[in-house]
């Protein structure tokens, strides 16, 4: 069972700047891919190819009302909006980094950062809240506290 969007953490900005980024992330995919695809070398092709698909793989994520011709396309969003926040950051950075693998050169790179960006961005947000410096000073409060009853009761056992 997937975490509902309502109890991820997330605040509402954060959960919309990562949609942003993922439509940007596609719109990048998509260019480069098919400007990569203008070639004769068949690596540079393939990855062009997988740049497109993590392109339409990123709007039927991210913004299903991209694909409303598709008719599966809300389904897909509800689905992906189920998964975790570093299941969609391993999911995102992974397809990103296949096509730079294909075909080393400026456009995959380019044209993948932003997914890649998408993926990390999720995978922030599924570290947590920091927490604040009066969390941290009672935490550090209680374990001083208790390694000076720990140091004293070995000392008084000892005499």
């Amino acid at each position: 069972p997937g975490a509902s969007p309502a109890d991820d953490g997330m605040t509402w900005w954060y959960r919309w700047l990562c949609r942003i980024a993922g439509v940007i992330g596609g719109m990048s995919c998509a260019f480069a891919g098919l400007w990569n695809c203008v070639t004769i070398n068949p690596l540079n092709i393939a990855a062009g190819v997988w740049m497109m698909l993590n392109a339409f793989v990123l709007f039927l994520c991210e913004a299903p009302f991209c694909c409303q011709f598709i008719e599966f396309a809300n389904a897909v969003s509800a689905r992906a909006d189920k998964l975790r926040p570093w299941q969609k950051a391993a999911f995102y950075c992974g397809m990103a980094v296949f096509p730079v693998m294909l075909s080393l050169t400026l456009t995959t790179l380019f044209g993948n950062a932003i997914a890649f960006a998408t993926g990390v961005l999720y995978g922030l947000s599924a570290l947590g809240k920091k927490g604040d410096a009066i969390s941290y000073a009672r935490i550090h409060q209680q374990q001083k506290q208790m390694d000076e009853e720990k140091l004293t009761g070995a000392l008084e056992g000892q005499a």
